[in-house]
């Protein structure tokens, strides 16, 4: 599996604070509205739209935000990121542990979140989202045979993977393996007012 390197810092870190509030369904619904309410038509007659520029996002109040549906504290920081743009881009450009640094400098972008951009945008194969809900469990059922899992023991089964242990999780996400689920659901969170 080949892992792509965009370069690309925020378009792939505002998709990755929406998923730090929402399951990975509801984000990819928050971040198209987001595109077709703030983004710009792509070039050519697809429909296709391309993501909001970051300085109009940054100009943006936070409530201009709530009717796609992202609430107070999530705007805040995407507004926050944004207006740290260009000095955020250059993280690609880094060596990969000053590039995280620079990410996780943010406040609001901890290691999960550096690690969802890392692989999106540094093309990195060997980050781990640690803190992720359902990727331990995953790893655990698919590697160990383990229902539920941790950080630390799944840490521990990809550790022969050391190097490629984006890759692996990504081969497992699209494997079609899940781990036992237990219990209801979590809610939807819509606060968008379309």
């Amino acid at each position: 599996m080949r892992l792509g390197r965009t370069g690309r810092v925020i378009e792939a870190l505002v998709p990755a604070i929406l998923d730090q509030k929402f399951t990975g369904v509801e984000a990819k619904r928050v971040w198209r509205r987001l595109v077709l309410r703030f983004g710009e038509p792509a070039p050519g007659p697809s429909g296709l739209f391309v993501p909001p520029a970051p300085d109009l996002l940054a100009r943006q109040p936070y409530y201009a935000l709530h009717p796609v549906g992202i609430e107070r504290r999530r705007a805040e920081l995407i507004r926050a990121a944004c207006e740290r743009s260009a000095w955020l881009e250059r993280a690609s450009e880094l060596p990969r542990e000053v590039g995280y640094r620079r990410l996780s400098s943010v406040r609001g972008i901890g290691p999960w979140t550096a690690a969802e951009v890392g692989v999106r945008a540094f093309g990195d194969a060997d980050a781990v989202s640690v803190g992720d809900y359902h990727v331990p469990s995953l790893v655990t059922w698919a590697l160990a045979g383990e229902p539920r899992g941790s950080d630390r023991r799944m840490l521990e089964l990809l550790e022969p993977y050391s190097g490629h242990r984006a890759r692996v999780i990504r081969l497992l996400e699209s494997s079609g393996i899940t781990a036992p689920r237990y219990g209801p659901r979590a809610p939807r969170h819509d606060i968008s007012c379309l």
